[in-house]
C-alpha cells in the first residue's frame, strides 16, 4: 500500500464526496442511472459528474487519480467506465492508520 499516494489522491473535497456516494450509490444516485449491475461494476463517470456538477473531464481525472491510488476500481464496458471502491484497500487503510500511525 502506497500511503502517501492514496492519501494525496483524498486531499481533495469533490474526491471524497465522490468516495462517500460510491459507498452507496443507490443513496446517492437516482435509481434511473443505476442498473442491476451497479454493485459488480459501480457507478458511470458521467452519472458521478453530474452529481457532482462538474464536467466529465475534470472528474475523469480525479477518478484516474484515486484509481491510480487503488482506491477505486474502474471497468470499462463498452464505451462506458464505471467505477467502484475498493473495499479492501480501505481496510487495510483504516487498519493501518489505527494500529501504525
Amino acid at each position: 500500500m502506497e500511503l502517501l499516494e492514496i492519501l494525496k489522491s483524498l486531499s481533495n473535497e469533490t474526491r471524497l464526496n465522490i468516495l462517500t456516494w460510491l459507498k452507496d450509490p443507490f443513496a446517492h444516485f437516482p435509481e434511473e442511472e443505476l442498473s442491476d449491475e451497479t454493485p459488480q461494476l459501480g457507478v458511470c463517470v458521467s452519472d458521478i459528474a453530474k452529481k457532482a456538477g462538474m464536467s466529465v473531464p475534470t472528474v475523469s481525472d480525479y477518478l484516474k487519480t484515486m484509481s491510480a491510488a487503488k482506491i477505486l476500481l474502474a471497468t470499462r464496458k463498452g464505451q462506458w467506465t464505471y467505477y467502484k471502491r475498493n473495499e479492501q484497500l480501505l481496510q487495510d487503510l483504516a487498519n493501518h492508520i489505527k494500529y501504525k500511525l
